[in-house]
């Protein structure tokens, strides 16, 4: 019965690290960010560049992106959306 639990814990524990374990950049990519978006030019929304200089806050635009206020909704986790808005602002 202990072998169990252990096998379950250990299970639970690598796919929660592996659930985390996407990069910023690796999320933009999987959730079509770049569709829209470029690293330094505009295409159909701004440039990762242009929204890092506007300096808005990380909380603000995980709730743009997980609302859907002034952007479309985007479908991914609380962990994911900070990664990627991370990864936006870091492109300063």
């Amino acid at each position: 019965m202990k072998a169990g639990k252990l096998v379950f814990a250990l299970t639970a524990a690598l796919a929660m690290g592996t659930a985390f374990a996407q990069s910023g950049a690796d999320v933009v990519k999987a959730k079509g960010c770049l569709n829209c978006h470029d690293v330094d030019k505009k295409k159909v929304g701004p440039s990762f560049k242009d929204i890092a200089a506007k300096k808005k806050g990380e909380a603000e635009l995980v709730a743009k992106l997980k609302e859907g206020k002034g952007h479309p909704k985007v479908a991914a986790s609380d962990a994911e959306l900070k990664a990627a808005v991370q990864h936006v602002l870091a492109t300063k």
